[in-house]
């Protein structure tokens, strides 16, 4: 018992003040995600709208997320982290309490696609004001803790929402609107703006990062669509399972209880998994997380009937998440120059918003013509593709230059980047 208290201890300390507030606004915005659960529920039980209709809902809110990602990466820079989380979660909470009263079809489909947007929108301002105020030794810590809390508040979320829809589903929108509306209060109370000062004496808006600095980082970009296709892989889990659980004569609550192994694995073993990860070759760690996402689906096509054997390949591909969300993230603050960090956040996160619109519709498409094994052999070939980019990408990374820990939630000094592109204007 012992080991494990300082084990734990280890894992929480030396971390400033300020990203434990940030952490615990991730933990309540995710307590309070009720709707993305019920959604579909809510679209053809309670509305009595099409299946059809409500992928279609579905499709808008991704939708918002994708067309959100570059603009609200471009707010963290210009206007700064804090009025951008608070923008985007005040809107979040606006649009989700709407939500829960319009009822005419284009309207729902509308405000769906507004509350992608607001939701998204917060997250490279998330990213980027963890990058600034956790010194570079903690970050693959610090993303695995935000991570697991994301994860932990997801799985209450989840559990709450189905005793919640039994009752109204209106009190989970306004649930929701209320949670997020706590999280920009908490934002403003606690936090303080932590974007870097500008060198020499220039604003931010004036320090040559901009939209085409971005696009013009050929490693970067590379990052970028390499992370474009492990999404592809694990958002397979999202429909293409289901689905293909379902043909093989699976019931709906065979997929809960194979999707509840994804989480309490996560929960369970995010944090000590990543104590071992954190210091050891990002590189290396890359392609296992790519081998292990692509061959963990890639097995589904061998478990058949037996729900033992494919909540084990559950397990080799949550695996490969739980070694893949922190160190990508640490290797993305890596590669972005620090008065840009909002706007290749908000490109890193259009790759997983990307995925999540287009997943869905290559999955369904690929069973349909092909047949599921086709699908989960794909997810095994894209795995390994995946695995050879981050091989060859990584060559000769440069070494990231130290900083001093920060105490009191203050905001780590501007280190030099290790990549740090031509000056570009423009946003």
């Amino acid at each position: 018992m012992a080991s494990v208290r300082r084990a734990a201890k280890e894992t929480v300390s030396g971390l400033p003040r300020a990203f434990w507030w940030l952490w615990a606004s991730t933990l309540v915005n995710r307590l309070g995600a009720f709707v993305s659960v019920f959604l579909a529920l809510y679209l053809t039980v309670e509305r009595g709208y099409s299946a059809s209709y409500a992928g279609l809902v579905a499709a808008l809110h991704g939708l918002g997320s994708v067309v959100s990602s570059i603009g609200a990466g471009v707010m963290t820079d210009r206007l700064g982290r804090r009025p951008t989380l608070l923008v985007a979660q005040v809107a979040t909470a606006l649009s989700v309490a709407v939500l829960g009263f319009v009822q005419s079809p284009v309207a729902i489909a509308a405000v769906a696609f507004v509350v992608g947007m607001a939701s998204n929108a917060s997250r490279p301002a998330v990213q980027a004001m963890m990058a600034d105020i956790v010194a570079p030794a903690d970050r693959v810590r610090a993303f695995a803790l935000n991570y697991w809390a994301i994860n932990l508040g997801f799985a209450l979320s989840s559990v709450a929402a189905g005793f919640i829809a039994r009752y109204s589903y209106l009190i989970g929108f306004l649930g929701e609107a209320v949670m997020t509306l706590a999280c920009a209060i908490l934002v403003f109370v606690k936090l303080p703006e932590s974007r870097p000062a500008a060198v020499a004496g220039e604003s931010p808006q004036e320090s040559g990062v901009g939209m085409g600095t971005v696009l013009r980082d050929g490693r970067f970009m590379g990052v970028v669509g390499l992370s474009f296709l492990i999404a592809l892989i694990f958002q397979q889990s999202s429909v293409a399972l289901p689905v293909a659980m379902g043909a093989n004569g699976f019931s709906t609550s065979d997929y809960g209880v194979a999707m509840a192994v994804n989480g309490v694995l996560i929960v369970a073993v995010q944090i000590p998994v990543t104590r071992f990860i954190e210091h050891r070759d990002p590189q290396r760690l890359l392609v296992l997380s790519a081998l292990l996402a692509g061959y963990g689906f890639g097995l589904t096509a061998f478990a058949g009937s037996s729900l033992g054997l494919l909540m084990l390949t559950v397990c080799v591909w949550t695996l490969g998440e739980i070694i893949n969300s922190p160190t990508q993230m640490g290797l993305v603050v890596r590669l972005s120059p620090v008065h840009g960090r909002g706007r290749y956040q908000g490109v890193y996160t259009l790759s997983w918003s990307a995925a999540g619109l287009i997943a869905p519709l290559s999955g369904g498409v690929v069973i349909d013509r092909f047949g599921a094994d086709a699908l989960w052999a794909g997810c095994a070939v894209v795995g390994t593709v995946a695995a050879a980019g981050y091989w060859l990408l990584m060559r000769q990374l440069p070494g990231a230059e130290p900083a001093a820990p920060v105490a009191r939630g203050e905001a780590v000094e501007a280190e030099p980047s290790v990549n740090r592109p031509r000056a570009a204007s423009g946003s």
